[in-house]
């Protein structure tokens, strides 16, 4: 990534998982200053394109496509040297304590939590919330339908995106059985990796004792960290019934990418109704 201009206006992603790396990849390439936010131990199971990964690697870096990330602590000095090496910004700041600290004229929650975890109209001049949890215009300026389907990446700047239904999107005509979760709380323990292809029944990974195996054959896809303490029923895995082929696992998904380009609308929309 080329070096960043230091007069761009400044972004603040709440979440760093897969789907908000697809935000923070469209914000960077149009040279704005992106920084964003994580828990300490974050739980994407699409590590390898999820700038969040950069919490439990040894370097404290991520590379995804074009865009690498660096974990770094919450100081101005530490985001801007980040910024002047093209890096995007890491920090550890689940409450959002570092959005005072660096003004960004928007603020995006890309946690996507199904519900709001804090974001409010008051920690930007312009706000945008994606899915379920955020209504417009009384939690913020506007929310991004998440859902798939017809209105995938929809702003919506009057009213509430679709509910959430508890089921995933369908793929590949699999949908509920598609995404692995604990039966048991435990610690996680691989028993195959990212990008492997599995018959039905194969082990996936271990947990409490409990071995969770393939329900159909398919690609895993999402894989959660090794040696994570987990709760019982928590998503650890996801497997893709389609033959994908390596780019399609390491790269980011169509979804990532459209609702990537949705927030990038909503931002610049934003800035010029309200003459930013």
């Amino acid at each position: 990534m080329k070096r960043l201009p230091l007069d761009g206006d400044i972004i603040c992603v709440r979440g760093a998982g897969d789907l908000a790396t697809g935000v923070i990849q469209k914000l960077v390439r149009v040279g704005l200053r992106v920084f964003a936010l994580e828990i300490e131990k974050p739980t994407a199971i699409r590590r390898q394109i999820a700038c969040s990964t950069a919490l439990t690697n040894s370097d404290k870096t991520m590379e995804v496509e074009d865009i690498k990330a660096r974990c770094v602590e919450m100081n101005q000095g530490a985001i801007e040297a980040c910024w002047e090496e093209g890096i995007v910004p890491i920090i550890v700041d689940p409450e959002g304590r570092s959005i005072s600290l660096m003004h960004p004229i928007c603020v995006v929650d890309a946690i996507l939590a199904k519900r709001n975890l804090g974001t409010h109209r008051g920690l930007a001049p312009i706000t945008i919330g994606m899915g379920p949890g955020f209504s417009a215009p009384e939690d913020v300026d506007c929310v991004i339908e998440t859902m798939r389907g017809h209105r995938l990446g929809r702003l919506i700047t009057q009213g509430e995106p679709l509910p959430n239904t508890g089921t995933p999107g369908d793929v590949g005509g699999q949908s509920k059985k598609r995404v692995i979760h604990a039966v048991d709380a435990g610690t996680v323990i691989h028993k195959c990796e990212i990008g492997d292809f599995l018959q039905m029944g194969d082990p996936i990974l271990e947990v409490g004792g409990q071995i969770m195996t393939a329900p159909f054959a398919g690609v895993i896809r999402g894989l959660i960290t090794a040696g994570m303490e987990v709760p019982k029923g928590m998503k650890i895995a996801d497997i893709d019934p389609r033959n994908l082929d390596e780019e399609s696992v390491f790269s980011i998904s169509d979804k990532a990418r459209n609702l990537g380009g949705a927030v990038l609308e909503a931002y610049l929309y934003m800035k010029r109704m309200k003459r930013l």
